[in-house]
């Protein structure tokens, strides 16, 4: 129970840092932050914390770790307040708000469901999460759900899964290699006709097709282009510290 009060009791302080920074009396640049000026940090801090994350994995190190950790929560609370001054919701809120999201999208573990693998319970969250959505204004459709604002392999990966889900069967593994192998003659054909539309479409279609596969095998493209990146300047810089960036 004291550690409980310990823990809110930081978190409390926290908040109050950032209240105080926001202040007429705090700093110029945080009390003018709004939601969309601090986009590109959240997206900085998880990268650094993915970063962090390589670290740790790397070296066993957990300092970087816990401070990256810290500044991505420090965007948490930063929203929560500017969030609370617009009169929104507060951090309690969302606190409360992915509790229950939680205890929701395991009824196996907080309430009598019986699940037989991964997969059921895999398919069991899919379709809570929908439901939740349902009636959500906010939400166009279900592709276009899926934010602009994933990188662009991601958000293609997950735009097939859900039309092959929602709309039209999408070729399977073995098929979406067929289909690379018969992409790869005519973008040579438009390469070597320096035709830069046709080129571009090509390509397109390529990596369309191995967002398929990606889906499929459950492979990650991120991470693996990431890897192949690192292998590269391994090869050509093998003594720049390339065995600390690689995933």
């Amino acid at each position: 129970m004291e550690q409980k009060k310990e823990q809110e009791g930081q978190l409390q302080e926290l908040m109050d840092i950032v209240e105080k920074l926001r202040a007429k009396d705090g700093c110029p640049w945080d009390r003018v932050q709004t939601h969309d000026s601090l986009k590109s940090c959240v997206v900085e801090e998880a990268a650094e914390l993915t970063a962090a994350i390589r670290i740790y994995d790397q070296t066993g190190s957990c300092e970087n770790l816990r401070e990256e950790l810290g500044d991505l929560l420090l965007q948490v609370a930063m929203h929560s307040q500017i969030a609370k001054e617009e009169g929104l919701f507060t951090i309690e809120d969302v606190i409360h708000e992915v509790s229950e999201k939680m205890i929701r999208r395991h009824p196996h573990v907080f309430m009598d469901t019986t699940v037989k693998d991964n997969g059921e319970i895999r398919a069991n969250w899919e379709e809570i999460k929908a439901k939740e959505k349902e009636g959500k204004d906010w939400i166009p459709s279900p592709l276009r759900e899926i934010p602009p604002e994933f990188p662009a392999l991601t958000r293609a990966v997950k735009i097939v899964k859900k039309v092959d889900k929602l709309y039209e069967s999408q070729p399977d593994a073995e098929e979406n290699c067929d289909l690379i192998s018969n992409l790869l003659e005519p973008l040579k054909e438009a390469v070597k006709e320096q035709d830069q539309e046709k080129t571009k479409q090509l390509l397109a279609a390529v990596l369309i097709q191995l967002s398929g596969l990606a889906y499929h095998t459950q492979i990650s493209l991120e991470q693996v282009l990431t890897d192949q990146i690192e292998d590269i300047i391994e090869r050509f810089e093998p003594d720049s510290g390339s065995n600390i960036i690689k995933s």
